[in-house]
């Protein structure tokens, strides 16, 4: 089986709600245990351009926020899944996320 990293970076009141839904997908469930990721405390950095709708921000202003770095483990195979979950509840016009592949 074909394992990758994922790495999520979301604000800390969507952490929560994204955890929850992961894990009652069974994404976090590693033998008999859940709720199995990590979190680390990021600073974020980002200047919305014209056209964007930032979630947080404003047009042509380089912002700084505190941020959560979510990781954990998925069998390849359930990305699509857990792509779907991201995108429906984060609230970022573009969700930085990473899937990184194991050896």
């Amino acid at each position: 089986m074909s394992y990758l990293k994922v790495e999520i970076f979301v604000p800390e009141d969507f952490v929560v709600e994204l955890a929850n839904d992961l894990n009652e997908a069974d994404i976090f469930r590693e033998g008999n245990y859940d709720y199995t990721f990590s979190l680390t405390k990021v600073e974020g950095h980002w200047r919305p351009l014209e056209g964007a709708d930032p979630y947080d921000g404003v047009i042509g202003q380089v912002q700084t926020r505190e941020e959560m770095k979510m990781e954990f483990r998925i069998a390849e195979e359930d990305r699509e899944e857990v792509q779907r979950i991201i995108d429906r509840i984060h609230p970022y016009e573009v969700p930085v996320v990473n899937y990184i592949p194991l050896a």
